[in-house]
């Protein structure tokens, strides 16, 4: 060991362990917001009749925080350009605070849409600093790997979110259930301050360079991008409408569809007791059946990405995962086969066009636009996901069943798919970049 190396503590900003706290503190800022934004969809029976509101108000309310996502590609990047990642990213998390503490307490649905819409604006924005925080503390391999660790750890917040709010309400109340969401995101808004400390450290001893706010879009850039990254802009489009504005709704529908319980829960033993049975029956209850996609995202999507990396074939598995989306939608609105099969397959989906989807725009822009290509394409992104959740409620109170909702579900798989075929010809004309693997990509 050098001399220089025994003048530092082991809790040195140098040391694995304290870079080990940075990436664990750095994953918990958004575990919160991930529970909350689908609180209320793990919830929808329940809201539904204590707010005396129809399905659509529901979706409104996932509408309302993606108008907000769509405000704030705009207003967040700039705001953490000016007073720094740390700094912004304390106001993103109060803003989630803020807005999870207005829906718990709303007495209305008018109420909870104010909420959703502040809490929408902190939560998409945080997800930008987040990636800023671990590009200045991870480099190379290290990075992508913090990626996956991090996206694990909100994914779970999301697992959690399905398995114990219904839980929390049959137990205490629903007011009690938004109150633990709420909850939760002050925990993340805590470990966003311990970040703050330990990133002062950080900078201070290792001279840290800046974080930037990533995903900025540059106007100039747009007119630059070819026909290869807008076909990746309207599958990912596509491919999100038909996931999470379903997921919105998915516990009301297989409740109502399948009879399906929102919990195990028989009344009797501890809440922790309860909350792990419904973890291990799963497919057995609505929201459960509703957590198999994410579940599956989890458990899979690090390991998807190692191995798109390592063979390629990203166009081809993006091809696959929009065609395994029409039969699974197809399947769950038109017969009454067990929702588990097809969301077992709608989750491999889920793992397969994401893993190969998001590493493909580095490889099918000029590397000085990726920041504008992955900021317009969370942009559009976000303007499906603002209207599909309305469509979806709206659709579902006009015809009383949700087979119009999963036929128009089936209908993006098929658009997506199309995008997937172009998408497949044009990277064969440009030499086939896209499926190429790790071997074979041309030294940079």
């Amino acid at each position: 060991m050098t001399d220089a190396a025994l003048t530092v503590g082991f809790f040195h900003p140098s040391r694995g362990l304290f870079r080990f706290l940075v990436l664990i503190v750095a994953g918990s800022l958004t575990y919160g917001s991930y529970f909350a934004y689908d609180s209320v969809g793990a919830l929808a029976p329940t809201l539904i009749q204590a707010w005396q509101a129809e399905r659509e108000s529901i979706g409104w309310l996932y509408t309302l925080y993606s108008v907000a996502a769509i405000v704030s590609v705009f207003f967040g990047g700039v705001l953490t350009d000016r007073i720094g990642t740390r700094r912004a990213s304390l106001v993103f998390s109060a803003l989630i605070v803020i807005g999870a503490c207005i829906v718990a307490s709303a007495p209305s649905i008018l109420v909870a849409c104010v909420g959703r819409f502040i809490f929408g604006a902190g939560s998409e924005s945080l997800v930008v600093a987040q990636n800023a925080i671990l590009s200045r503390w991870f480099r190379g391999r290290e990075l992508a790997l913090s990626f996956g660790i991090t996206l694990a750890i909100a994914r779970l917040g999301t697992l959690f979110s399905f398995n114990t709010e219904s839980l929390i309400a049959s137990r205490f109340s629903w007011q009690a259930a938004l109150w633990a969401a709420a909850g939760l995101c002050v925990l993340s808004l805590v470990a966003n301050l311990l970040y703050f400390v330990m990133d002062k450290a950080g900078e201070k001893a290792l001279g840290l360079a800046d974080a930037t706010s990533g995903d900025k879009i540059v106007l100039a850039d747009i007119k630059k991008f070819g026909a290869s990254y807008w076909y990746v802009v309207f599958l990912c489009v596509t491919f999100y409408s038909a996931i999470f504005p379903f997921t919105a709704l998915s516990t009301d529908f297989f409740h109502e569809k399948w009879g399906l319980p929102l919990t195990t829960d028989s009344g009797g033993g501890s809440f922790i007791a309860a909350a792990f049975a419904d973890f291990m029956h799963m497919f057995s209850t609505a929201p459960g059946t509703s957590s198999i996609i994410i579940f599956a995202s989890m458990c899979l999507a690090p390991f998807a990405g190692g191995l798109v990396d390592r063979i390629g074939r990203r166009a081809s598995l993006m091809l696959v995962g929009a065609l395994l989306m029409i039969p699974c939608h197809l399947l769950l609105g038109f017969t009454m086969l067990a929702p588990y099969y097809p969301m077992l397959l709608l989750g491999a989906s889920f793992v397969l066009v994401p893993a190969a989807l998001w590493p493909a725009v580095p490889l099918i822009v000029d590397k000085n636009r990726v920041g504008t290509a992955f900021g317009l394409m969370t942009m559009i992104q976000n303007i499906g996901l603002a209207f599909f959740p309305w469509l979806n409620g709206k659709l579902r109170d006009a015809t009383q069943d949700y087979r119009a909702s999963m036929a128009m579900f089936a209908c993006l798989g098929l658009v997506g798919f199309v995008f997937a075929l172009l998408l497949k010809r044009a990277d064969q004309k440009a030499g086939g970049i896209l499926d190429r693997g790790r071997a074979a990509q041309p030294a940079a």
